[in-house]
């Protein structure tokens, strides 16, 4: 992938990250490549020492990143932390850069990304709802995919600093369109991967070699970008360092299920999956890369293992 470089009137800004986990950070780097001044914050210390090894201006909180940012990109672990985040900000209003927009890349719930979206409108302050299709692992390459969805008067002044991170962005429309096309295509996810552990234990069990069946599904019909990324760590059984965890993935799981039923919608193939994940948390992977769904089916042929406790 060419990464875009600003121009110079861009590079004149700043942009700011705040969550700079295994997504954040990857994000971080990008920016720092193409020559942004970048800030950043998260809570835990080493992701901040490690992003100031980076070149990242780490500051002590959401707040301070705000104060020196006209972009304020947001890449959090669940609602309460996006909620807290623009808490923060809305009672310093003083700290705030001119005209801040906010980006938040995080996978939450509508609900969530509403409110807050309503909290920042009545101070003038704009929010795009913008999640990424990807995992940690292609945002390091910058192989990710972002879903924007907020005013289309301000969209334009984002893909400058979308193009340093992601291979593709889409405008899918007013906000809150960007997490109903998210968790459409997480549903997707969550089937492709349940299918390539399936698919991969049936090829072993018949006798293929498991590098020969890798390369030649992931150049065939039935091939999926899941496929290509998880089976080669189903093959290995490398399930550490995670692109996604099972215990972050249960988070999106929930929303899939809840905003279905909201919209009166079936889901039987994402609902086979759902036993495969939760007998993978209680066995204890939560920490380990979903791929490891694969652990679980292992353990169903070689003990009976049930999937339920009944």
């Amino acid at each position: 992938m060419t990464m875009s470089t600003p121009s110079k009137n861009s590079r004149t800004k700043a942009v700011g990250i705040i969550g700079l986990g295994i997504m954040g950070s990857a994000i971080a780097n990008h920016l720092v490549t193409a020559g942004y001044r970048t800030y950043g914050y998260d809570p835990d210390e080493v992701c901040q020492k490690n992003a100031r090894s980076n070149g990242v201006i780490t500051k002590d909180n959401a707040s301070a990143v705000a104060k020196h940012s006209n972009f304020i990109l947001m890449s959090l672990p669940n609602a309460q932390a996006l909620d807290d985040t623009i808490t923060q900000m809305l009672d310093n209003p003083n700290a705030l850069a001119l005209e801040p927009i906010l980006i938040d890349l995080s996978t939450l719930n509508l609900k969530c990304k509403t409110y807050n979206y309503d909290r920042l409108a009545k101070d003038g302050i704009a929010l795009f709802d913008c999640p990424i299709s990807g995992t940690g692992a292609q945002a390091k390459t910058g192989d990710i995919a972002i879903y924007a969805s907020g005013p289309a008067n301000i969209y334009n002044s984002l893909t400058p600093i979308f193009d340093c991170f992601a291979c593709d962005v889409f405008y899918i429309g007013e906000f809150g369109q960007g997490t109903k096309m998210k968790i459409a295509a997480n549903l997707l996810v969550a089937i492709h991967n349940v299918a390539t552990a399936e698919a991969l234990l049936l090829a072993i069990n018949s006798g293929l070699d498991t590098d020969m069946f890798c390369k030649v599904i992931s150049a065939g019909a039935g091939s999926s970008r899941i496929f290509e990324l998880r089976g080669p760590l189903m093959a290995k059984e490398t399930f550490t360092p995670p692109t996604m965890k099972l215990s972050v993935w249960e988070k999106d799981m929930a929303m899939i299920e809840q905003f279905a039923n909201k919209m009166g919608s079936p889901t039987p193939l994402f609902s086979a999956t759902s036993p495969i994940y939760e007998a993978a948390l209680r066995n204890g992977l939560g920490e380990q890369d979903t791929a490891a769904v694969f652990t679980v089916l292992q353990n169903i042929a070689e003990h009976s293992q049930p999937l339920t406790n009944n």
